[in-house]
């Protein structure tokens, strides 16, 4: 009754499973270029976007690329996934990577808020 399940998953199944990344992969790859894109044009021709809001945008967006990216390396990774168990690991593991690495990410904005925000005005410490 207590046996482990050792459920393994049918190749076809991970071959489309696979083909469905890939594709989501490429939709994502064509809408983070036209937002790049749109981004570029928005920073050149307004002068609204202070040095300090500029930095921390760019930087939200880096972050947003990587988060993305190692979602799409999870959803490859579990494709490839052999059973349930395997499965289970890899999403553990990712759920720790992820975990710490939001973590650093707040760190880093909240540092940079900080520091336009002394740029405004240098009369009040944060």
């Amino acid at each position: 009754m207590n046996q482990p399940l050792d459920f393994e998953i049918p190749s076809s199944v991970r071959d489309l499973a696979a083909k469905s990344v890939e594709q989501t992969r490429e939709a994502y790859n064509r809408f983070i270029e036209a937002a790049r894109q749109a981004n570029d044009v928005m920073l050149k021709s307004s002068d609204v976007f202070s040095t300090g809001a500029r930095e921390i945008n760019e930087k939200a967006v880096k972050f947003t690329e990587a988060n993305l990216q190692a979602q799409f390396e999870l959803a490859q990774r579990l494709v490839n996934a052999k059973d349930i168990k395997e499965a289970i690991e890899i999403q553990n593991q990712f759920a720790r990577q992820q975990v710490e690495a939001y973590a650093q990410q707040a760190q880093e904005l909240t540092r940079l808020v900080a520091q336009s925000a002394q740029k405004v005005n240098p009369t009040n410490q944060y």
